[in-house]
């Protein structure tokens, strides 16, 4: 099948079961080797390897989603997708022999480049799902994004502790070579209506960014509340490791686990939006993360984490659905590039929250990132109530 539409519906249980799977399979490879960072360094004699390994992934990651993602909307996606992952095998078999840190560091930056292909699955998924539906495909396939995500930390520390830092690495390669096949004969052929130069492709974008206020909302929005998320996630050890808590970095990666709770909301976010339209359901996001901080800032103790934890993964995950839910309804030719401005903006706040709550703990300890991480949402939450109109939904969404 060729050239569909997307209003044409080519989008079975079992497809959208395998883009779930792929899509988790594929982003988890940019996490793996945060549990491993200590090992890494005494492996390799280089102390370096902390502090380079996973900002460059990281940063393979954005150049990935900002240069690679575009292609959905000039090349065959299927195959696209299917090369990618082939791609990230090779990168993942380059870390896995990397004899120092300079072949790491180029092997990291292919991982995270090559890994976008999570990214290239979920605007597939709107792409092929009905209209009607469209809300509970994205939510079903960022579920496996999300999980995925959750326990790519758990894995790694198990595999890494019990056969070293290189096993994950070579057991990571079939995988990917798995995913790859599991696109191949799982999803249909798609070719663009209208294929593009990749210069035109690449100019297009500040074009779209400038002439959608939509997107810019739901890019900003999305922004301020991972860059919330970001915050917790990157301070939890640190807390953790405070009196009266006294817990070391293993209860850490036990917490993904505890968030996959909330990541089992988003399909139910997708169908809601779809029933009610994704502004409703953004506010609520935004509501439920403020919410997650006032838990953490009053209820100190382990209960107190844990609970707000569950409420923080709620609330992003199911406002990052109907963010996407809302962006792929502006134009049925644009999903790659709608992406790429979103995802981008997305990890750009994502990285600024990050380095906020490390100065804020720093200056203020846990208070300082408290109180960070509840404003950044209260910005989310009144940008999506004063701007996000019916009108201007249902031209979304439609």
């Amino acid at each position: 099948m060729t050239g569909h539409s997307a209003s044409s519906p080519h989008l079975s249980k079992r497809t959208l079961f395998a883009m779930a799977l792929a899509a988790g399979l594929a982003v988890a490879n940019i996490y793996y080797n945060q549990p491993m960072l200590d090992l890494m360094s005494h492996n390799l004699g280089d102390a370096r390897v902390s502090g380079w390994i996973p900002t460059l992934t990281q940063l393979g990651y954005a150049a990935g989603l900002l240069f690679l993602l575009p292609l959905g909307d000039m090349l065959e996606r299927r195959r696209l997708i299917v090369v990618q992952f082939l791609v990230l095998a090779i990168a993942l078999m380059l870390a896995a022999v990397a004899p120092g840190l300079a072949a790491l560091a180029v092997a990291s930056v292919l991982v995270g480049a090559a890994a976008t292909v999570a990214q290239q699955i979920v605007p597939f998924a709107a792409l092929l799902a009905a209209p009607e539906r469209r809300g509970a495909a994205i939510g079903s396939v960022m579920s496996g994004l999300l999980t995925g995500i959750l326990l790519s930390r758990t894995l790694a520390g198990l595999i890494s502790s019990i056969s070293g830092w290189r096993s994950m690495f070579w057991l990571a390669v079939p995988v990917a070579v798995m995913g790859a096949v599991l696109m191949q004969r799982s999803l249909p052929a798609h070719h663009p209506r209208h294929p593009l130069r990749y210069g035109e492709l690449m100019a297009s974008l500040g074009k779209l960014w400038t002439g959608e206020s939509l997107l810019r909302r739901a890019a900003m929005t999305q922004a301020l509340l991972f860059a919330s998320f970001s915050a917790f996630w990157t301070i939890l050890a640190l807390r953790l490791a405070q009196p009266p808590l006294n817990l070391g970095a293993a209860v850490a990666g036990l917490f993904g686990i505890v968030g996959a709770v909330g990541v089992a909301m988003a399909p139910v976010a997708g169908r809601v939006a779809d029933r009610k339209g994704p502004a409703p359901v953004i506010v609520l996001g935004a509501a439920a993360t403020i919410i997650s901080w006032l838990i953490f800032a009053f209820m100190p103790s382990l209960w107190g984490l844990i609970i707000g934890v569950i409420v923080l993964d709620f609330g992003v995950q199911i406002a990052l659905v109907s963010n996407q839910h809302l962006i792929y309804g502006i134009h049925p030719e644009y999903k790659s590039r709608l992406n790429t401005l979103f995802m981008t903006t997305m990890f750009v706040g994502g990285a600024m929250g990050s380095f906020a709550a490390s100065w804020a703990w720093r200056q203020y300890g846990w208070a300082g990132v408290s109180v960070l991480g509840g404003v950044l949402p209260i910005g989310a939450l009144a940008m999506s109530l004063l701007h996000w109109r019916p009108s201007r939904v249902a031209r979304a969404t439609g």
